[in-house]
């Protein structure tokens, strides 16, 4: 292991559960600081962005609050979220019936789930970048369920309205790609990064897991 390996402070700039988790998951134990950043002032300052690009753009600008804020050295990684359907993007429904209206333009729908990564190096202020994306079928819900679904709260703070791995995954048919992409941090896409600023992966792993 080397010296920056074994110094090592690495820190997820998100508040997502499933991120943590799928990190928790894969062996890594993040520290855990919220960016604040205002998703909804960006998106609006880019009407006609493509959906990959906002994703990637929210990404880094997470990455970036966080990074500008430590006053010790930390690999920073930031990711953001945007669903895509016919071409149009979308984020977090935020309310019942965005997210209802959103679910019945998707029932039996393929779209795509582009994931942004921006890492930073804040010893070095050296950066990676990448955007991951991966597509998603949808099924469709009875009345009943999709009542029952929207009643739990849970697809109203995820992208597109949906989780793959949580309550939304009995009605999402297949996905082609990564699945960790859909859930919100590709663990392959960040694993090349890291690997990009020198960082292996495996020295990330928390022992104590056994």
């Amino acid at each position: 292991m080397s010296d920056h390996e074994t110094l090592l402070r690495f820190v997820l700039a998100s508040r997502s559960p499933a991120r943590l988790a799928t990190l928790r998951a894969a062996g890594v134990e993040p520290e855990v600081i919220v960016s604040h950043v205002d998703e909804e002032a960006i998106e609006g300052s880019m009407p006609d962005a493509p959906p990959s690009e906002l994703a990637q753009v929210l990404a880094r600008a997470k990455a970036e609050a966080i990074a500008d804020a430590l006053t010790s050295p930390a690999i920073v990684v930031g990711c953001d979220s945007v669903f895509e359907l016919d071409g149009r993007p979308y984020g977090k429904p935020g309310t019942r019936e965005v997210a209802r209206e959103r679910w019945q333009q998707m029932f039996g729908k393929t779209g795509i789930l582009h994931t942004g990564h921006c890492v930073i190096d804040t010893a070095t202020n050296q950066r990676a970048e990448a955007t991951a994306s991966t597509k998603v079928t949808m099924g469709t819900m009875t009345s009943q369920e999709m009542d029952d679904y929207l009643a739990t709260g849970e697809p109203l703070e995820v992208a597109g309205g949906f989780t793959l791995d949580a309550l939304g995954a009995p009605f999402i048919e297949s996905i082609h790609g990564d699945p960790s992409t859909v859930v919100g941090i590709s663990l392959p896409t960040l694993r090349k990064l890291l690997a990009d600023l020198g960082v292996r992966w495996t020295a990330l792993w928390n022992t104590d897991l056994g």
